[in-house]
C-alpha cells in the first residue's frame, strides 16, 4: 500500500524518491492547486489519484473517469501518476491527451461517463500544477467535496483494490470542435484576433472561429510551454494589451483571448479598448434577455451591478442575482437557479440550455460574442460597449497573502466593514448603504460605488475590485479605503497590478 502522505518532504532527498509529498494548502475551495514538484511529488498525485476513486466510491459513482492534461512541460507526467493511482484504485479511465477544460466536460456528456479530473493550473504561472475534479456533470467539486478528499488523502485512508482500465480517447478534440461548429455559420463577416498566449487553446481556437465563417489573425496562437510573451490570462493587462496592440493593426472586429486551460474568454473592442468580462457580460445579457424574454443571470460579486441597474436589462424583465466567486461555485448556483447564463469577472461564462451544457467554456462564450455581433449588423463592438451606462471600474487587484493566512484577514476586513456600517461610519465620504457578505465583503455606497475585497480561491493572494457609475475620483476613494485598511496587516504583500 502507498504510505501515508507527508506534507514536508524536500526535492532531491532520499524520502522525496521514496514516500510521497502532498501540502495540505494544495486543497483549495474547489479545485486543486500545487507547486509541483515543492509541494506535491509524482507520488503524492498517485496518492491523489487513490484517494479519488476511494471518494467517488463512499459516493456510490460509478468509478469512470476523463482525463486530460493541458500544454506545460511537466502536465503529462502528472497526469499519468495521477492514472497510476486513479487504476489502482479500480478506475476506468478515459485518457483524452492534450486538452481544454471544457473539452474534458464535453467528452463527460460524449463518453457519457460521470466523473473528471483534468490537469491544468489554468492561468497560474509555470510551476504550477492542478486538478480539476467533477463526480456529477456539469457541475465540478465544491468545498464538501475537496474537504473529504483531503481527508482520504492526508489521512492516507485510500485502498488499491486493483482492477482499473485504461481506455485512451484518440479523437476528442475533433469530436469537441465539430460540435462547436455545428450550427449555422456567421452572416456577417468578422475579422477576429485570436489570442491564446501560447497555451493550449492555441491548439483548437482559431479553427473553430474559422469553421464559424470568421477571418482569424492568430496571437500567439503557436504552442510554447514557457509562455515566452506573457502568462495566457485574459484578465491580465499585459494580455489584454498585446491583444488590443493586434486588433488595430490588424483592423479587426474584435479581440477574443483564452486563458491556459481555454475556459475563460477576454475580450478588446475594434477600437482596441479592453472590455472586462463583466461588462462583456451585461453586453451578452442584453442581447440574450431580447430573445430569451424574463431570463435570469448570475453574476459573481466581483461583477459590476449594472446587472441590477442596466435599463435594457430591466425593459426586457431580465432578473440578475449575484453569487460567490469561483467557477465550481457559480456553475452549480447557475444550475440550481436554471439561469440562462452565468457570469463570472474573471471570464468564465456559464452557459446553460438551450445555449450550452452548463459548463465554462471560452469558445462557447467567444461564439455568444460573435454571435452578438452577427445580431447587430450596423454596431461594432465598441458601439455595443457605449451603449453601456459608464461606469469607472478597475481590474482585478490582487496583493500577495499566504494561503494559511488569507481566511483570516479577510475575516478581519468582513468585522471592519460591519463595525463601520453599525456606528455610521462614512467611507470615501458616503454612507455605507449595504455589505454584501457572500463572499469575502463587497460594501456598497450610497452613491452605488462599491469595492470587494475577497480571498483567492487558488492562489496565496487576496482579490480587491472597485467601481463607481459616478466618478473615478469615487472610485480611487474607495480603493483608497480598502487598501489603507489592508495596509494594517503586515501580512499583505504587493498587488500584481493597481488602479
Amino acid at each position: 500500500m502507498l504510505p501515508k502522505p507527508r506534507p514536508d518532504l524536500k526535492p532531491n532527498t532520499p524520502e522525496f524518491e521514496t514516500l510521497p509529498l502532498v501540502k495540505p494548502t494544495g486543497f483549495r475551495e474547489y479545485d486543486a492547486r500545487w507547486l509541483f514538484p515543492n509541494e506535491i511529488n509524482l507520488m503524492g498525485l498517485n496518492a491523489i489519484g487513490l484517494g479519488l476513486a476511494a471518494l467517488f466510491r463512499r459516493r456510490g459513482v460509478p468509478l469512470r473517469i476523463v482525463t486530460g492534461h493541458d500544454y506545460r512541460s511537466y502536465s503529462a507526467s502528472v497526469k499519468q501518476a495521477l492514472i497510476t493511482g486513479l487504476l489502482a484504485g479500480g478506475t476506468e479511465v478515459h485518457d483524452i491527451g492534450l486538452a481544454l477544460s471544457p473539452m474534458a466536460y464535453f467528452a463527460q456528456f460524449d463518453l457519457d461517463v460521470p466523473g473528471v479530473a483534468m490537469v491544468t493550473a489554468s492561468h497560474n504561472d509555470n510551476g504550477w500544477t492542478g486538478i480539476k475534479m467533477g463526480l456529477a456533470r456539469p457541475l465540478t467539486f465544491g468545498p464538501d467535496d475537496m474537504s473529504e478528499l483531503k481527508e482520504i488523502v492526508l489521512s492516507g485512508n485510500y485502498d488499491a483494490p486493483g482492477g482499473g482500465r485504461y481506455i485512451f480517447v484518440p479523437d476528442m478534440a475533433e469530436r469537441y470542435m465539430k460540435a462547436l461548429a455545428n450550427r449555422p455559420k456567421l452572416k456577417r463577416k468578422l475579422k477576429v484576433v485570436c489570442a491564446c498566449g501560447n497555451g493550449t487553446a492555441g491548439a483548437f481556437a482559431p479553427k473553430v472561429l474559422e469553421a464559424l465563417g470568421c477571418e482569424v489573425v492568430p496571437l500567439d496562437c503557436n504552442l510554447d510551454h514557457s509562455f515566452p510573451r506573457y502568462n495566457p490570462n485574459p484578465e491580465d493587462l499585459e494580455m489584454l494589451h498585446a491583444m488590443s496592440a493586434a486588433v488595430l493593426e490588424h483592423k479587426a472586429d474584435v479581440g477574443l483571448g483564452f486563458d491556459g486551460d481555454g475556459d475563460r474568454c477576454g475580450v478588446v473592442d475594434n477600437e482596441g479598448h479592453e472590455i472586462f468580462a463583466d461588462k462583456v457580460g451585461v453586453m451578452l445579457a442584453r442581447d440574450l434577455s431580447a430573445l430569451h424574454p424574463n431570463a435570469v443571470f448570475v453574476a459573481d460579486v466581483k461583477s459590476t451591478g449594472l446587472f441590477l441597474t442596466d435599463p435594457v436589462l430591466k425593459k426586457n424583465g431580465a432578473k440578475a442575482l449575484y453569487w460567490k466567486t469561483g467557477h465550481s461555485y457559480m456553475k452549480r448556483y447557475t444550475h440550481e437557479q436554471k439561469a440562462l447564463v452565468g457570469f463570472e469577472k474573471s471570464g468564465h461564462f456559464f452557459f446553460q440550455p438551450p445555449l450550452g451544457r452548463g459548463y465554462d467554456d471560452g469558445l462557447v462564450a467567444a461564439l455568444a460574442v460573435c454571435d452578438m455581433l452577427d445580431r447587430s449588423p450596423s454596431k461594432t463592438m465598441a458601439d455595443l460597449q457605449r451603449d453601456l451606462p459608464q461606469t469607472w471600474q478597475s481590474p482585478t487587484m490582487s496583493p500577495h497573502c499566504a494561503d494559511e493566512k488569507k481566511y483570516g484577514i479577510v475575516e478581519k476586513m468582513v468585522k471592519t466593514y460591519q463595525d463601520a456600517a453599525a456606528k455610521g461610519e462614512k467611507i470615501a465620504g458616503q454612507a455605507i448603504r449595504d455589505l454584501i457578505t457572500v463572499n469575502g465583503v463587497r460594501v456598497v455606497l450610497e452613491d452605488g460605488t462599491w469595492g470587494l475585497v475577497r480571498a483567492s480561491s487558488n492562489k496565496p493572494e487576496l482579490v480587491v475590485v472597485v467601481e463607481s457609475p459616478t466618478s473615478e475620483a469615487a472610485q480611487r476613494a474607495i480603493f483608497a479605503d480598502i487598501d489603507g485598511r489592508l495596509r494594517a496587516f503586515p501580512e499583505v504583500g504587493e498587488y500584481n497590478q493597481k488602479i
